[in-house]
C-alpha cells in the first residue's frame, strides 16, 4: 500500500510539472509569435506610420505648427529689416529739414508710414491755419502721431500671436497624443495577455514621439516669439524717433508763425 501511494504521488507531481512546462512553453510561444508580428524598427518614420490615427493627427498638427513658426520667423525678419532701413533713411533725410515743406521735399514719395505722419501733420496745420499762433496745435499733432504709432505696432506684430499660442499649447497637445498612445498600448497588452517588452515597447515609443514633437514645436516658438518681440520693440522706438523728428519740424514752423505774428502785431 505504501509503495502504491508513493507511486501515485510521484505520478501526480510529474503530471503537474509537465503541465506547468507545457503552459510556460505555450506562453513563451505566444509571446514570440506576438513579438514576431511587431515591427522591431523603431525609427521615427516607422513609429509614425504604426501610430494610432489620433496620434498621427496630433503629430501632423504639431509639425504644421512648427513649419508655421519658422515661416513667421523668416517673413518677420525680412519685414523688420526693410522697415528699419526705411525709418532710418527717413530720419536721416529729415535731420536737415527746416520745415514741413522741406521735409516733404526731402522724403519725396516716401513709404506708407512717413507719408501717413506727414499727411496728419499737414492736415492739422491746415485745419488750424487760423489759430497757428495759439497753443494746442502741437499737442493735437502729437496725438495724431500716437495713433499712427499704435497702428504701426499692431501691424508689425501681426502673426506673432500664433507663436505665443504654439509655444504655450504644443507641449500639452503632444502630451495628449502620448496619453492616447499609451492608453492604446495598455489596451493592446490586455488583449494580448502578455507583458513582453518587445510587444510593449513599440506602442509606448510611438506615444512618446508625440511629446517629443510637441517640445520640438514649442521650444523654438517661444524663443522666436521673444526674439521678434525684442526686434519689434527696437523698431517701434525708431518709429517714435521719426515721429519726434517730424514733431520738432512742426514746432519750428509754429514758432516761425508765432514770431511773424508778433512782428506784425508790434508793427501795428
Amino acid at each position: 500500500m505504501k509503495s502504491l501511494l508513493q507511486f501515485l504521488a510521484t505520478s501526480i507531481t510529474a503530471l503537474l510539472m509537465a503541465q506547468s512546462g507545457a503552459a510556460a512553453q505555450g506562453t513563451q510561444a505566444l509571446d514570440a509569435a506576438i513579438a514576431a508580428t511587431k515591427p522591431h524598427d523603431l525609427s521615427v518614420w516607422t513609429m509614425f506610420v504604426n501610430a494610432d490615427i489620433v496620434v498621427k493627427i496630433v503629430m501632423i498638427g504639431l509639425l504644421l505648427a512648427s513649419i508655421a513658426t519658422w515661416t513667421i520667423l523668416m517673413a518677420k525678419t525680412i519685414e523688420l529689416k526693410r522697415a528699419r532701413a526705411r525709418v532710418l533713411s527717413a530720419i536721416g533725410r529729415l535731420s536737415e529739414a527746416r520745415g514741413l515743406a522741406e521735409a516733404r521735399l526731402a522724403l519725396g514719395g516716401g513709404d506708407r508710414l512717413t507719408q501717413a505722419l506727414l499727411a496728419e501733420a499737414t492736415r492739422e496745420m491746415k485745419l488750424s491755419s487760423d489759430i497757428l499762433a495759439a497753443p494746442g496745435v502741437k499737442e493735437r499733432i502729437a496725438g495724431c502721431f500716437s495713433e499712427i504709432e499704435r497702428a504701426e505696432a499692431l501691424s508689425i506684430k501681426r502673426g506673432t500671436g500664433l507663436l505665443a499660442s504654439v509655444g504655450s499649447t504644443a507641449p500639452f497637445i503632444g502630451l495628449f497624443g502620448t496619453v492616447w498612445g499609451i492608453m492604446n498600448s495598455f489596451i493592446g497588452i490586455s488583449k494580448a495577455q502578455t507583458t513582453n517588452l518587445a510587444v510593449v515597447a513599440p506602442g509606448i515609443a510611438e506615444a512618446l514621439l508625440a511629446t517629443a514633437i510637441g517640445l520640438f514645436a514649442a521650444i523654438p516658438a517661444v524663443l522666436i516669439y521673444n526674439h521678434l518681440a525684442r526686434q519689434a520693440t527696437s523698431y517701434l522706438e525708431l518709429v517714435s524717433n521719426l515721429a519726434g523728428e517730424l514733431l520738432r519740424i512742426v514746432s519750428r514752423d509754429l514758432d516761425r508763425t508765432r514770431h511773424a505774428a508778433t512782428k506784425i502785431h508790434a508793427a501795428e
